[in-house]
């Protein structure tokens, strides 16, 4: 007999609903920055290879790397995916064509990096809530180095752009084939920036309390939803922690999530997608008394709620989903290890170990090539 942790019986791998979308399994490819689009955004022949082989593998929802949505400040890395053209779409049109083939759903996550932009082929300056200086510094795997310059303060306008390119870009997607987008609100982008007190000094309506913070978040959803309709997937992605400050929390035990989580709900989010930036997901999910942000995400809203961290651990999948703290978990570094996880698990077969040079010198789907063409994979 298989064991329900590790085999067939695994919880993550029963069917599941999102909106009005059927999924296969629970188990989700998490968005992963992978640098390897062409230089104006056009995503290529290597993608379409890279997104499949996770739909052949068995994964009942995809959900694409960030992609940037307009051509002024949101773009965060250099070689990253766009959706701000009718070119842009049609290219990722023939990868959703591949994904749909092998059975799985597909999510594009619409991304603006705000004050994290660290290339940007529109411009050299960066916008976000306010103008303080980020902490930490640039990633050199997506092709950074040093210190980010302290951003502009975005103005009405700036913001107006904003929502009006998420909008944009999630028409294209829709128009590309994907079944759903993903607002990137969470590790410390531009979403994530008005979200954090810290970088969020404003003091207008998009300032202040959670309750003016979140409103940037609340207005892109509810603006997606009012264009696309009732029947497409609207997701959005959230986490506490950042890629440039892994301590950062929430503040009120959880009184800032509810407020978060209710008004997303509210402006017409059909699921919630709780990162950990890479961290264990027990490490930033716990909260007093033994619950977890993403059971509190579940019991404030009633919405899908997907898990991220460390989910490659199956024993640790399987007791977030069977006890109730997600209805999904999604894979990041596992999946890249592993592009047929859900196989796998279901053929009781261990998953292979995730090696960290398989994104060196920098996350490009190229180095992973190399990486498996040296290690014989």
């Amino acid at each position: 007999m298989n064991d329900i942790r590790t085999g067939s019986g695994h919880p993550a791998l029963r069917p599941e609903r999102i909106g009005r979308l059927t999924l296969a399994n629970r188990l989700a490819v998490a968005p992963m920055t992978r640098v390897s689009a062409a230089p104006d955004g056009t995503p290529t022949p290597e993608m379409a290879d890279y997104y499949a082989a996770y739909a052949e593998g068995g994964f009942g929802l995809l959900i694409s790397e960030g992609t940037y949505t307009d051509t002024v400040y949101s773009q965060g890395y250099l070689n990253q995916p766009g959706i701000v053209s009718g070119e842009h779409a049609e290219a990722w049109r023939r990868i959703t064509e591949r994904v749909h083939a092998a059975g799985a759903r597909f999510v594009m996550q619409l991304m603006h990096a705000g004050a994290l932009s660290q290339g940007n082929r529109y411009r050299d300056d960066t916008a976000g809530p306010s103008a303080v200086l980020p902490r930490g510094e640039k990633m050199p795997e997506y092709g950074g180095s040093g210190t980010w310059p302290a951003p502009k303060a975005m103005t009405p306008a700036d913001i107006e752009t904003a929502v009006d390119g998420f909008v944009r870009s999630a028409v294209r997607a829709r128009q590309a084939g994907f079944d759903g987008v993903e607002v990137h609100g969470a590790n410390g982008y531009l979403v994530d920036q008005f979200l954090t007190d810290y970088t969020n000094l404003r003091d207008d309506s998009y300032g202040g309390p959670v309750s003016g913070r979140v409103r940037l978040a609340a207005e892109m959803v509810a603006a997606i939803r009012a264009e696309v309709g009732a029947d497409f997937c609207v997701g959005i992605r959230l986490s506490q922690t950042k890629v440039n400050d892994f301590a950062h929390r929430w503040p009120g035990g959880g009184h800032d999530a509810k407020i978060i989580f209710a008004a997303l709900a509210e402006a017409g989010a059909s699921y919630l997608h709780i990162a950990s930036e890479g961290r264990d997901w027990i490490e930033t999910a716990r909260l007093d008394g033994g619950a977890t942000i993403t059971g509190l995400a579940r019991q404030v809203t009633g919405l899908p709620v997907i898990a991220n961290g460390g989910m490659h651990d199956l024993a640790r999948a399987a007791q977030v989903l069977s006890d109730g703290h997600a209805d999904l978990v999604s894979v990041g570094r596992g999946a890249l290890a592993n592009p047929d996880l859900p196989r796998r698990l279901g053929e009781g077969r261990p998953p292979a170990e995730f090696d960290h040079m398989m994104l060196q010198p920098m996350a490009t789907l190229g180095n992973a090539r190399l990486w498996r063409q040296a290690a014989r994979i």
